[in-house]
């Protein structure tokens, strides 16, 4: 858990020190705590700047610590736990950190106008993340092997035993379907449905017009309805009739 700028720079060091990364370097690191340690000095701020604005801040101020202030509180914590969920724990740390050091070196690139502030820090996640592609890949295979090997579960073993290993065997079977996707159709996929971003929000983040996003949703949709356990269709359909009545 991400409880704000100094707890998460303290567990990103205090748990992993010394850590090698391959594209995070110690001195991008060292960089990214400083930004981020920067930002909670000004958290004091936080109470003067307000709420207002929070979704399209402003920020090319000259100052724009309280702003990152809030946008880390905002946003640090479900995006590192979607980042955890595509590539684990410990890279996910480092790619919070670099995310946030970007947007700060890239702040003056932002624009209001053309979308949220949360849709532009997932951009640079997702940006960031295809550099972490063959761990993502290894992770999903791994995860679908576990598919062949729960379906040797005995029909009489305890029912909460049995409905675990039902749920992991989905899961496994939904990781291999994942892993199939390109890397593009995936992303658009996950920051539907683990990120929580709607299709707009997913256009901005990857620079592509809404109605590809929709056009390719449907499509990945539908391949996974032919390809992934009836649960992960059923959820999925449910996802698309949701987003369809805010359309």
């Amino acid at each position: 858990m991400i409880a704000g700028p100094a707890a998460f720079v303290c567990g990103f060091t205090c748990a992993f020190p010394g850590r090698p990364t391959t594209k995070v370097g110690s001195d991008e690191r060292f960089e990214a705590h400083r930004a981020i340690a920067i930002v909670q000095v000004m958290k004091d701020d936080h109470e003067q700047a307000g709420s207002r604005g929070l979704d399209r801040p402003d920020l090319g101020g000259p100052d724009p610590a309280p702003v990152f202030g809030m946008l880390f509180d905002a946003h640090a914590a479900p995006l590192q736990r979607y980042l955890a969920r595509r590539v684990g724990t410990e890279t996910a740390h480092d790619l919070v950190a670099e995310t946030f050091l970007v947007a700060l070196r890239r702040r003056e690139t932002y624009r209001p106008e053309a979308g949220t502030a949360r849709a532009w820090l997932y951009g640079i996640a997702t940006n960031l993340l295809r550099h972490h592609v063959r761990t993502e890949m290894r992770a999903l295979n791994a995860t679908a092997r576990l598919a062949a090997a729960d379906q040797a579960v005995s029909a009489g073993h305890d029912g909460r035993v049995a409905e675990r290993v039902d749920a992991q065997s989905r899961a496994a079977q939904l990781a291999g379907a994942l892993a199939e996707l390109s890397v593009a159709d995936r992303d658009t996929l996950l920051l539907v449905s683990w990120a929580g971003l709607d299709p707009g929000e997913v256009a901005e983040a990857l620079g592509i017009p809404a109605g590809t996003v929709r056009s390719r949703l449907h499509r990945i949709r539908r391949w996974l309805r032919a390809n992934a356990p009836e649960s992960t269709k059923d959820g999925s359909s449910k996802k698309e009739e949701g987003e369809s009545a805010r359309r």
